[in-house]
């Protein structure tokens, strides 16, 4: 679990309230409901408006996995891979379908299952292909939604205070209330900013982060597990991998076996990988 969201929001609204502390302002003069209600309500509302509902349903259910982090990095998937093309190269092929119904990764649970049914090669890469197409697609959409409403928000602000502002006209023969009025009217300006850089462009820059990782870790799959399929050697697929992941721990100097030879074979006997890593 990361909790690079939590973490880093707990510090910027920690850092405005040692500001109001410092100042000697009070913050029960920025909780005002009619400015909140107008920014958050609205900025929602026209986020909404400029999608589609179903858009907005995924983004919601994305909230979760922004604060939660995923669970699995890139680099942690390379050791499974080497484990099944140790798998595959002992005991073959359809020994790999024993470990489809225990993996909980649908993406390499599909990978396996289309292995251990003889699906070729070629079309193996194109339906993992599209798969991180499809998942490619899903991570923008929740990520440009948050961005959206980041966008939106300090224009939603202003609003408000315009709004106010008319109101605030329209006392100027009591001018010893002037002073409290205009200060609550740039309260929507204040939640529409703070909304925007302390709640939504994190959250969507989050999203995007970890939808690049997502992406990764399922390239990183694809790769690792077309490679068992050619009969790659395990030690091969691990440095392959290691290769891709930009994180991960490059292996020691003379640790693969496999090196290819000049009649284009590997020191171990295994085949060259004919369009691995295309």
């Amino acid at each position: 679990m990361d909790l690079g969201l939590i973490v880093g929001l707990a510090l910027a609204f920690g850092a405005l309230l040692a500001m109001i502390s410092m100042e000697g302002a009070s913050i029960s003069a920025l909780l005002l409901p009619a400015p909140m209600v107008l920014v958050f309500g609205g900025t929602i509302a026209v986020g909404i408006a400029s999608g589609t509902l179903r858009d907005a349903m995924q983004a919601v259910k994305s909230l979760g996995r922004a604060f939660r982090g995923d669970r699995r990095s890139p680099r942690s998937v390379i050791a499974t891979v080497v484990g099944y093309a140790e798998k595959a190269r002992t005991e073959g092929l359809l020994s790999l379908e024993q470990g489809v119904s225990d993996e909980k990764d649908p993406f390499l649970r599909q990978a396996l299952q289309s292995i251990a049914d003889g699906i070729d090669a070629e079309d193996l890469r194109v339906l993992l292909e599209d798969e991180i197409a499809s998942a490619a697609a899903r991570n923008r959409t929740a990520s440009r939604f948050f961005m959206t409403l980041g966008g939106f928000a300090p224009t939603v602000g202003i609003i408000g205070t315009v709004v106010s502002l008319t109101h605030v006209l329209e006392k100027l023969d009591k001018p010893d209330t002037l002073g409290p009025l205009i200060a609550a009217a740039f309260v929507a300006t204040l939640w529409g900013l703070l909304s925007a850089n302390f709640i939504w462009l994190p959250i969507g820059g989050r999203l995007q982060r970890l939808g690049e990782l997502e992406l990764e870790r399922m390239t990183v799959l694809m790769e690792g597990m077309l490679a068992v399929q050619a009969g790659a050697a395990p030690t091969f697929v691990e440095e392959r991998l290691s290769a891709l992941v930009s994180d991960a721990a490059k292996p020691g100097k003379g640790k693969s076996k496999n090196k290819t030879d000049k009649v284009g074979s590997t020191r171990d006997g295994t085949p060259p990988l004919a369009g691995f890593g295309s």
